[in-house]
């Protein structure tokens, strides 16, 4: 057996239209409100760029529960940015749509494949998010 690559974490920002920011978590790195707050201010300049039409109409914002999401620097700076954010019921499974429509295409062209870098993991899933 070969040892692959460890675990890249990938936060990735879509709408309907695809793909609009993808962030590697750098290692040694955690998400807190913090670094997910920056997150949010580059997400708002790509959204003026790449959807330039629906900024004015507004954003409904859904994420899962995870403590930076809704720590209460990120809730002031999702509303700072205009964002509106929907409230859901932790656990419901409806309510992660990257779950069911982004990973597992990821994941089904990955998980065959093995890597002797994180450089190379990122590559395969740029190439596989860019189709």
């Amino acid at each position: 057996m070969q040892k692959s690559a460890g675990k890249v974490l990938a936060l990735i920002f879509w709408d309907q239209d695809g793909i609009l920011l993808i962030e590697y978590l750098p290692k040694d790195q955690t998400i807190n409100a913090e670094y997910y707050s920056s997150l949010l201010v580059q997400l708002k300049d790509i959204l003026k760029e790449k959807r330039r039409g629906k900024v004015t109409k507004g954003f409904l914002f859904l994420h899962d529960n995870d403590r930076a999401h809704w720590a209460l620097a990120s809730q002031k700076k999702l509303a700072y940015l205009g964002f509106q954010f929907l409230d859901h019921p932790p656990y419901s499974p409806d309510l992660a749509p990257s779950d069911y429509h982004l990973f597992p295409g990821l994941k089904k062209q990955l998980k065959v494949r093995h890597f002797s870098s994180d450089v190379e993991v990122i590559a395969a899933a740029e190439s596989c998010l860019d189709g």
